[in-house]
């Protein structure tokens, strides 16, 4: 009878060890699955933007303004290196066709103020060139903080909790069409310009 109650006894406490981890393992699941699923529930709260800057510059106001002052800029800056050019090839011309006849000495000082000019006018062009990237950087940036601002109002406006950009060398490979906001951009920017212009 001691062996059949001990038996039992045994039987039972391995059945309540089992039982215990049994239960230990299923607490441990739900907290588990709680957690993932709070946490699923925290990504499907973030709502994204999209934005097409390339979109943006060519459809407002803003956008082709700054096109157009860049354009101006660097026309007035072609022009100056044409007539640089143009005093160049001159130059040069002459001096071929003065070889026969100068002589060795004068030849040589002409070949030399050549030279100079030639240098003179590389060190123009890349003086220019410099010129032209920091007007570049100087709208660009002029006009990526207006269009933050609108994207900033945008956002707030509609709970976006992430905006990126979309184009050739932003890295989204892929987005829904349904996140871009492009067009709402487009709308306040030229909506600001109008009331910039407007007396």
């Amino acid at each position: 009878m001691g062996r059949i109650s001990f038996g039992i006894k045994r039987v039972l406490h391995s059945w309540r060890i089992r039982n215990g981890k049994a239960i230990i393992v299923f607490f441990l699941c739900m907290i588990f699955s709680s957690c993932a699923s709070v946490e699923e529930e925290r990504r499907s709260d973030l709502v994204i933007g999209v934005v097409d800057p390339q979109r943006i510059l060519q459809e407002t106001v803003k956008g082709q303004r700054l096109s157009d002052d860049l354009n101006a800029f660097m026309k007035d800056r072609q022009l100056l290196v044409e007539l640089e050019q143009k005093e160049l090839r001159d130059l040069e011309d002459a001096l071929r066709a003065q070889r026969t006849v100068l002589s060795q000495s004068a030849r040589e000082l002409k070949e030399e103020q050549f030279r100079q000019k030639m240098g003179a006018y590389q060190q123009k062009v890349a003086d220019l060139n410099r010129e032209v990237q920091d007007k570049q950087r100087e709208l660009q940036n002029e006009f990526r903080r207006q269009v933050g601002e609108v994207v900033s109002q945008i956002a707030t406006d509609q709970n976006l909790g992430l905006v990126i950009e979309h184009g050739p060398n932003s890295g989204t490979l892929f987005y829904q069409a349904s996140w871009d906001i492009s067009a709402e951009v487009i709308q306040g920017l030229n909506q600001k310009s109008e009331k910039v212009e407007s007396p």
